[in-house]
């Protein structure tokens, strides 16, 4: 069993000064996986005050060493794939193939992304008689989430190296162990101290800690959108920046020139990924009224391609998080089958011979009315709802009929129809057919998913301060 149980302050893994723990459950077994300390905010004040110390001195470092110390940190990283690999499976009960390929490369590939757009990024720029400077923005307050325990912590740490500026974070306490490996990687890379600090706990008490600390210049988080909320009604005691990278519910819109084979790969792909918990997930696919029934034919065809068990077996879905999580999602399908929406497959309860675990069967709904509950709620489980459209423009008011806006995917051949429906869909990211991530490309949403942009040079525009220097003597 995994103890956690000191902070990484200031260079160093401290004792807590609370004697508060908590146990972290593998979703896969439900037996307790490890034990972390739950820090108090006087914890957290001595990691405010030493990323605090630290910055000043870090802010001003050249471009170069912090392209060197990401370097540095994607090497460390690397060397540490299998634990990483063995930690996201065990507290996340992710499948060890997206383990690996999903949630410690992407972590590996923020790091060395970021690295290679520093390289290049201005922070300064003339304007006649003007100089436009980009200064790190100060201490910055990362809070992230439990469904991707590498991903977001990632991003946002790279950048926030990349501008210069000072890292407090709080990861997940439900999926902390990744984050104390990060630690391991950033102190084996010589991140000076107090440059990075870490300390567990809830976000009652750090979490909200974090977002109305009067040291910390700026907050990123990553979460619930009435999490989120809080987060900036914390933030404006002391007008302190924030970015929310929130909720979703994202539209897949099939077209009809499309393979259905193929169409329903990638909208079952997309929705059971992760077990359905992704931010981005398509769990709303819009396809053409005279193309539904063969469209549901080919998605009952292709689910058993996905299967569901043991994440340590050559399975596509694990378990959900947690026991909450499995009956937030039961509630779910419970409401689609109340609203009289027609339950395709799947459905309440566990797949047979899975008993022990916080597993769920993929479920699908077909006449689903955009309106519907599970048509308007981020479920965060292997949920689809397929709705159906008559035309073009009706296929995107019904895509726009949220009050997210974080993704949108396409499914199609034609240029033209395709540009359509990606230039009117509301949204941060247009995803069309299989188009793999490109971690230079911005990420974040439109409407209630959130504020600000993650991901490459946009990433690192979120901790910089823009100053203008006028008449500056040639």
């Amino acid at each position: 069993m995994r103890e956690y149980l000191k902070h990484f302050i200031n260079g160093e893994w401290v004792e807590s000064t609370g004697s508060e723990t908590m146990d972290v459950i593998n979703p896969a077994t439900e037996e307790v996986a490890g034990r972390i300390s739950l820090g108090t905010l006087e914890d957290l004040d001595r990691a405010v005050e030493a990323a605090r110390a630290a910055f000043p001195s870090f802010s001003k470092t050249s471009r170069e060493e912090r392209v060197q110390m990401l370097e540095r940190i994607a090497d460390e990283y690397e060397k540490r794939k299998d634990d990483f690999i063995d930690a996201i499976t065990e507290e996340l009960g992710s499948p060890r193939s997206m383990s690996e390929n999903v949630h410690y490369s992407m972590g590996l590939n923020h790091f060395r992304e970021t690295a290679r757009l520093l390289k290049e990024f201005s922070f300064t720029e003339k304007r006649g008689n003007t100089i436009v400077k980009k200064e790190s923005i100060g201490v910055s307050g990362l809070i992230t989430p439990w469904n991707f325990p590498t991903n977001q912590t990632s991003t946002k740490i790279a950048s926030a190296f990349a501008a210069g500026s000072t890292v407090v974070l709080k990861p997940a306490e439900i999926t902390p162990f990744a984050a104390v490996i990060l630690a391991e990687v950033f102190d084996a890379a010589g991140v000076p101290k107090g440059v990075f600090n870490f300390v567990n706990g809830t976000g009652e008490v750090i979490g909200n800690g974090i977002s109305s600390h009067p040291d910390i210049d700026f907050v990123s988080f990553t979460g619930s959108g009435a999490v989120g909320q809080k987060v900036m009604e914390n933030a404006a005691k002391t007008i302190k920046r924030v970015a929310l990278e929130l909720g979703g519910k994202s539209p897949l819109v099939v077209l009809e020139d499309v393979d259905l084979k193929e169409a329903a790969k990638i909208a079952v792909s997309n929705v059971v990924m992760n077990t359905g918990q992704v931010c981005t997930a398509a769990t709303r696919t819009l396809v053409p009224k005279s193309m539904h029934d063969d469209f549901v034919e080919a998605v009952k065809a292709v689910l058993p391609k996905f299967p569901v068990g043991d994440p340590n077996d050559k399975n596509f879905v694990g378990p959900l998080v947690s026991k909450k999580q499995w009956d937030r999602v039961q509630g779910y399908i419970q409401k689609g089958i109340d609203e009289g929406a027609t339950l395709v497959t799947g459905g309440l309860g566990k797949p047979e011979g899975l008993e022990t675990g916080y597993y769920v069967k993929p479920t699908v709904f077909t006449n689903v009315k955009n309106d519907m509950v599970i048509a308007q709620e981020e479920i965060f489980g292997p949920v689809m709802s397929i709705i159906t459209y008559e035309t073009l423009d009706e296929a995107i008011e019904i895509a726009n009929d949220t009050e997210y806006g974080l993704a949108g995917y396409i499914v199609g051949k034609d240029p033209e129809t395709i540009e359509k429906v990606a230039s009117n869909i509301r949204a941060g990211q247009i995803r069309i057919n299989k188009a793999p991530s490109d971690f230079s490309a911005p990420f974040g949403g439109y409407k209630k998913s959130g504020i600000g942009r993650e991901w490459g040079d946009f990433g690192i525009e979120e901790y910089l301060e823009v100053k203008a220097v006028l008449g500056m003597p040639s």
